[in-house]
């Protein structure tokens, strides 16, 4: 298999959330499906040569790497959701603290329907993470998401607070700190040292972030509510 260093970081997705079960070649077979793959690595451990629990993808071009976001992220292998993202864009990606917690949860609705649904109004540092028993895998009744950015937060607060996800209405707010007793994310604080690392950043990496994030916010706030509301 090809080294880290000979990789084309533009061609490789990330693949992470695996069950121990799955192996380099039912991840070539999957992935193959999208687009010609060049290489597959999913780390073991030294000792034990168990997963990880990641891996990553390389196809030949970066078209299919894209294609290969979009319609594999959040497909189920032995119960668990992948998450999927571009390799390249990860370690550009800063988590700002753009960090929600959606509560009153659906036992129907999943990770992909939180995808779905909260995916439109940005990037995300923190695909949807739901809350389940370690025993039965059943749903807690809430989750997490991240964005990259307070104003896509802002926006998935304002149009689905208080929608219908299957059965019941959700409750969207900022979720509270680890670190910090009754306070939550969404400060002043946090929304200042985000302006200035957006400051900061290139500006190649700005303008297509901005306007892919434009785009998503768009198509999320005319859409959102007739495809999330389901009516008792």
């Amino acid at each position: 298999m090809a080294q880290k260093f000979e990789r084309n970081q533009e061609a490789t997705v990330y693949i992470g959330n695996l069950d121990d079960r799955v192996t380099d070649e039912l991840v070539w077979e999957l992935m193959v499906q999208v687009g010609p793959v060049v290489n597959v690595h999913l780390p073991k451990d030294r000792i034990t040569q168990s997963s990880q629990g990641y891996g990553f993808c390389e196809f030949q071009s970066a078209e299919d790497c894209d294609y290969a976001v979009k319609v594999m992220n959040m497909v189920k292998l032995y119960g668990k959701p992948m998450r999927i993202n571009k390799s390249s864009t990860d370690r550009r990606t800063q988590d700002v603290g753009a960090k929600l917690f959606i509560g009153n949860l659906d036992v129907q609705v999943d990770e992909k329907l939180l995808y779905d649904t909260f995916g439109v109004f940005g990037q995300m540092v923190q695909p949807p993470k739901i809350a389940r028993d370690a025993l039965s895998n059943s749903s807690k009744g809430f989750a997490f998401v991240g964005y990259a950015t307070f104003e896509a937060a802002d926006a998935a607060i304002e149009a689905l607070n208080g929608q219908y996800l299957a059965n019941k209405p959700v409750t969207v707010n900022y979720s509270f700190k680890k670190d910090a007793r009754g306070e939550r994310h969404g400060s002043a604080a946090e929304r200042l040292l985000a302006a200035q690392a957006q400051k900061n950043m290139p500006v190649e990496q700005i303008q297509p972030q901005q306007q892919q994030q434009q785009q998503q916010q768009d198509d999320g706030l005319l859409s959102a509510t007739s495809t999330t509301m389901v009516t008792k």
